[in-house]
């Protein structure tokens, strides 16, 4: 992949790399972070993409399993350099944003691997794409989002 041709991907999925890093942090800092990082994941493994998956699902992974791994290392309280970006992760308008805003209390409550799949499922993604993602079969997908519903119901 070119870097022109990465360029043009990050532009066009932007929207879900932010999406999954506001998933995982509420501070500017740490989704700057989440961000860059999950860009630098892109960017060496954009060699190895094969193709076996949509391009998006691909990112997909790449993004939840740098914020699941950085969620595991903040829990063990391993600290992070703060890196600064010429961008405003948080200055989007979109719907998408507007929407998980409102669900983000009570989804933030949710343990990372449900986060995910909550995430996953509130982007219309099927329980097969899902699966794939998350490295679950689409039943499982299925239960699991029967469970976290209920849990997400109790919540309020």
């Amino acid at each position: 992949m070119t870097e022109r041709e990465f360029e043009k991907m990050i532009r066009e999925h932007k929207g879900t790399i932010y999406t999954v890093c506001y998933m995982f942090s509420t501070d500017r800092d740490e989704v700057a972070d989440l961000f860059q990082e999950i860009l630098i994941h892109l960017w060496q493994g954009s060699g190895t993409f094969r193709g076996d998956s949509a391009l998006n699902t691909w990112i997909w992974k790449v993004s939840l399993n740098t914020c699941i791994s950085f969620d595991r290392k903040k829990k063990r309280g391993l600290r992070t350099e703060p890196l600064s970006l010429d961008i405003d992760l948080f200055d989007d308008s979109d719907e998408g944003t507007r929407q998980i805003s409102l669900l983000r209390e009570r989804i933030g409550r949710l343990g990372p691997f449900d986060r995910a799949i909550v995430l996953l499922w509130l982007e219309n993604l099927s329980y097969e794409e899902i699966g794939q993602i998350v490295g679950i079969t689409p039943k499982n997908v299925s239960v699991r989002l029967v469970r976290i519903k209920e849990q997400l119901k109790k919540m309020q």
